[in-house]
């Protein structure tokens, strides 16, 4: 009895160990939150991709990538190379996920890394969707790193005095008002 009783609790501890997750990586402490995650709405997606034009030869670079469905979505509907980039753990892993679910994990990279650091030098579109004052800090890091010709589309928020060559403002399908921001970065460094 007491070794039936035994063996029932070390199965029972054992399956619990084997189905237990391990707790979420923290958020990297050493990069800014430089917005609050809020998803973008898809129909705001395509939007964003359709105004930068983006093309199968295109590498669509997301700041604050968050669940990964700018560079799944450039990468599925036209072919695109993405390359998410967050500072949260549990968003890289809900990205990476999302990636396998839609099949396109060959086209598309995801990476634990603060915004203002990454290498954006690869990219030929920029996408955002941060706060103005993040916007600003980032501003001088892609006028001086991207190649004149590369788009950068902004949601919402814009880049202070640089005047953007279009803007996109609509109501989505949400019912909420939406305004999508249009650069080429030019090669003048904008601090």
């Amino acid at each position: 009895m007491r070794r039936a009783l035994l063996a029932s609790l070390l199965a029972v501890v054992t399956v619990g160990l084997a189905t237990a997750q391990p707790p979420p990586a923290p958020k990297r402490v050493d990069a800014p939150n430089l917005a609050p995650y809020v998803p973008t709405p898809q129909d705001v997606v395509d939007r964003m991709l359709a105004l930068a034009r983006v093309s199968k030869t295109d590498v669509v670079i997301d700041l604050g990538c968050g669940d990964g469905r700018i560079p799944i979505t450039a990468a599925k509907k036209y072919g695109a190379r993405g390359i998410g980039v967050d500072i949260d753990p549990q968003r890289i892993a809900e990205a990476n996920a999302n990636a396998r679910k839609e099949g396109v994990s060959g086209l598309v990279t995801f990476k634990l890394e603060d915004a203002l650091t990454t290498d954006v030098s690869s990219a030929t579109v920029v996408t955002t969707y941060l706060l103005t004052a993040s916007n600003l800090k980032l501003r001088p890091v892609l006028t001086r790193t991207l190649k004149p010709g590369t788009r950068i589309v902004a949601h919402n928020f814009g880049f202070g005095d640089w005047t953007p060559e279009k803007v996109d403002t609509f109501t989505d399908s949400g019912n909420h008002r939406r305004t999508l921001y249009l650069w080429t970065a030019d090669g003048i460094v904008r601090p």
